[in-house]
């Protein structure tokens, strides 16, 4: 009776042993080699996202930090007269919101709707930086799933082609080519998920920015029909 558990304790003793082994060799580099050389412009892919999305985050978070008194700041020096102090201290703030600001006291004294114009042009201008290397999340959001499906078709056509070449079927060896395919459409299909979701995040921010340099160019042109103190 001993020596029966003895038997089967090292029966399953084996059997986990060989389970954690099989385990340990499927580790995250080793799917990605699995993947074959598709995988190559996927991680490309990857890191272009990563470094996109913290770049235009740094930008748009730095954009959009203002002075909660700017406006009133602005406000005080204009009311007053002092139209120097007022775009000393717009040029000496360095926030798209503050560049608008800027140009619409170097054309004070002109008909509002100039003015309004030239603060629109800026605010455009201000927006295409903001807006600026978008356009690669969205392609990534797109190429990616499409890379990763050609390379799922790439590796089954050479399983295909290695079964000819054999002239068996062995559905070991099918089911491993299979599983080791589909990496690329997974691999694919996350990195295109992920670029999706920077780019729609980095859009809802950069519309909250839009909102702060419109508030203030309103702000402003309000403050312009405002009489003046001497």
């Amino acid at each position: 009776m001993f020596d029966l558990l003895q038997i089967v304790d090292t029966l399953a003793s084996g059997a986990v042993g060989s389970t954690v082994q099989k385990e340990e060799t499927i580790r995250f580099f080793d799917l990605i080699f699995m993947g074959g050389w598709i995988m190559i412009p996927l991680g490309l892919m990857m890191l272009l996202t990563v470094y996109f999305f913290a770049e235009r985050q740094i930008a748009i978070r730095q954009a959009s930090r203002i002075d909660s008194n700017f406006m009133n700041i602005i406000r005080d020096h204009i009311v007053s007269g002092n139209i120097t102090a007022a775009r000393s201290f717009a040029k000496n703030t360095n926030n798209p919101v503050a560049r608008i600001i800027d140009k619409g006291i170097q054309r004070i004294g002109k008909p509002i709707d100039s003015i309004e114009k030239s603060m629109d042009n800026v605010g455009q201008l201000e927006m295409y930086k903001l807006e600026k290397n978008l356009g690669v999340l969205s392609f990534i959001s797109k190429a990616a799933p499409i890379f990763g499906f050609v390379g799922t078709l790439i590796g089954l056509m050479q399983l295909f082609s290695q079964i000819q070449r054999a002239g068996e079927v062995d559905l070991k060896i099918i089911s491993q080519g299979i599983y080791t395919k589909l990496i690329t459409s997974i691999t694919g299909l996350v990195i295109g998920l992920i670029a999706y979701l920077a780019h729609s995040y980095l859009n809802t921010q950069i519309d909250k920015a839009a909102n702060k340099m419109e508030m203030a160019s309103a702000d402003f042109l309000d403050v312009l029909q405002e009489p003046t103190t001497r």
